[in-house]
């Protein structure tokens, strides 16, 4: 009911941008946007037009609203529409931004413009900004909010408070990190603990000892699966001396769960790793997905090649032909089921080195059972329908989708295994792999039984 609401509210909102579009109402529309929240804004945003997302950004103003409606936005939007803006107005833009924001929005701009806009910010900015922009994509460093402070181990919980009182501009002081002599964090409190202790305790008293950090080079995904695994609301990122550098929100992360669950679905559907795809160019798509096409056609002409040699079986039993289209499509359907369970299970932690045998005993049982169970009812099935035929098609056809269901299965869930040992990764290279090669020892199979059997 909530989802429907919601998709109401978006076209009501969309429709209502179009009309005053149309009729040029300027002012109307300076309304409009100021009471339209930025995550909905960013959203009915993506349904206007190159001309009509120009017109409604050169009405918004250098705000807090515009400011987080930019961070909402795609990032292939960001860069058409600050493509040609001025330097002035993008550096405006994003002064008041946390520094992470500000990398955010500059990663979008093409190099000599992100530098234009550096120099004209402040020099304390610049070089937070150029540190990080200097870790690697999709890294901890790169994500990191760095305006968060600490506190020294024997201050009192009554003087952290005032300290705290001050701190207004700090990224969410949900927790309170806490330093040694040296500047290395040795804790951290949380704003509960703080507020229900003696004002007189000290922080060292209260603080939890243990904690769970990153490195800046740390990959997004790590720090997604730390903040999924112990509920955390941040991760502190610090250096080699443990010194904290910044931390990643969790509303970060939620963004990056998102990103990689999207970019590993379209990685292993074989159309490329752009979030963004939905927004390219037909030709920009056709390009990202010829080669993974390919790869699949290479497997048809085998396939082909291999019902070619077994020719004279399908001429003597022209039955068989009519199973080839079931036992692949089950093949490959369970194959890629038992994939896409593994690659997930892989990218959020689910799997770890040591327990895949497990998991692939279970893959293959299910495989056994579906293919049993598929088997018996795809043999009768076979006798009825060709009741003039040679009785032992039924076993023949029973037997070969069996077979091919539990290859199937066995190929989908040692496949991202193995690319995993091999260092590749199993989101790019498993779908095509895994249903090229179904379609090819299925086909080979079921000639091989039916050979048997028959004594074709």
């Amino acid at each position: 009911m909530r989802k429907e609401l919601f998709k109401h509210e978006i076209t009501l909102l969309r429709d209502t941008f179009g009309r005053l579009l149309r009729r040029h109402a300027e002012t109307n529309l300076i309304k409009l946007i100021k009471k339209t929240h930025p995550a909905d804004l960013a959203i009915v945003f993506r349904y206007f037009n190159d001309d009509e997302q120009m017109q409604v950004f050169n009405l918004m103003n250098s705000s807090n609203h515009t400011l987080e409606f930019l961070i909402e936005l795609d990032d292939t939007i960001i860069e058409k529409l600050l493509n040609k803006e001025n330097v002035d107005r993008i550096a405006e833009l994003i002064q008041n931004a946390s520094t992470n924001d500000q990398s955010y929005i500059l990663g979008t701009l093409n190099q000599s413009q992100a530098k234009s806009v550096i120099d004209l910010l402040k020099k304390e900015e610049k070089e937070e900004i150029e540190e990080l922009m200097g870790y690697p994509d999709d890294s901890a460093g790169a994500m990191m909010a760095t305006g968060v402070f600490t506190l020294y181990q024997d201050t009192s919980c009554g003087d952290a408070l005032k300290t705290l009182q001050d701190q207004q501009d700090a990224e969410m002081v949900f927790y309170l990190y806490i330093t040694d002599d040296n500047d290395s964090l040795v804790g951290v409190a949380s704003l509960r603990a703080l507020a229900t202790t003696p004002s007189n305790t000290l922080l060292k008293d209260i603080m939890a000892r243990r904690v769970h950090s990153v490195r800046p080079e740390t990959d997004q995904e790590d720090v997604a699966q730390i903040v999924a695994q112990y509920n955390y609301l941040a991760v502190p990122v610090v250096d080699s001396d443990n010194r904290l550098l910044g931390i990643v929100t969790v509303d970060d992360v939620v963004d990056v769960i998102r990103e990689e669950a999207t970019e590993d679905f379209f990685r292993m559907a074989g159309a490329g790793k752009d979030r963004e795809i939905l927004l390219k160019s037909s030709w920009e798509n056709a390009k990202v997905r010829l080669p993974w096409l390919f790869a699949s056609w290479v497997g048809g002409v085998v396939a082909a090649s291999v019902i070619g040699a077994y020719e004279h079986m399908l001429e003597s039993i022209v039955a068989l032909a009519a199973f080839i289209p079931v036992i692949i499509g089950m093949g490959g359907n369970i194959g890629t089921q038992s994939s896409t369970i593994i690659v997930r299970g892989m990218a959020t932690g689910r799997i770890e080195v040591g327990s895949e045998l497990l998991v692939l005993v279970k893959e293959l049982k299910v495989g056994l059972i579906l293919g049993i169970l598929y088997g018996i009812l795809l043999g009768i099935f076979a006798n009825l329908k060709f009741i003039g035929t040679d009785p032992m098609l039924g076993l023949v056809v029973g037997l070969s989708i069996a077979s091919s269901m539990l290859i199937a299965v066995t190929v989908g869930s040692f496949t991202p295994l193995i690319l995993r040992k091999l260092e590749i990764d199993p989101a790019v290279a498993t779908g095509p792999f895994v249903t090229t090669s179904i379609d090819i020892l299925g086909v080979l199979f079921y000639f091989v039984i039916a050979g048997i059997l028959l004594n074709i």
